[in-house]
């Protein structure tokens, strides 16, 4: 199963991404977060940061909703996340080939169009 590290690995691989001094881990490509890890807001406690779970972009509202309830064991959302195409990844129910297509995809989604073919040429290869 996957785990901050692996996260960071497949993230740092693919092209112009930068990492986000954090308590956690947050990746970012042209500016643009893609995956970091989830601060857990709790009434009455101080926020936390979850490094056993990423908040993962999606796109939009009905790959959400198709991640939601297609696998609500591995997916997840918040009040906090309304409207927003963001789930909530727990790692630890998912291998590493799974994550790398979840990020790599997340990544494709958040570049600009001038980047993506960067990846498409072979400028960053997550399985490395």
């Amino acid at each position: 199963m996957a785990d901050a590290d692996d996260i960071r690995h497949l993230a740092l691989a693919l092209p112009h991404v930068v990492e986000i001094d954090s308590e956690g881990f947050d990746f970012r490509v042209a500016d643009r977060g893609f995956v970091w890890s989830y601060p857990e807001r709790r009434p009455g406690t101080p926020r936390r940061i979850r490094t056993d779970i990423a908040v993962l972009y999606v796109g939009d509202e009905a790959e959400k909703q198709a991640l939601l309830l297609g696998e609500p064991e591995v997916f997840f959302t918040t009040p906090a996340y309304d409207g927003l195409p963001l789930v909530m990844l727990r790692l630890g129910q998912v291998s590493v080939d799974r994550l790398k297509e979840l990020v790599t995809d997340a990544w494709r989604m958040r570049a600009p169009g001038s980047l993506v073919g960067d990846l498409d040429d072979g400028g960053g290869d997550p399985s490395t």
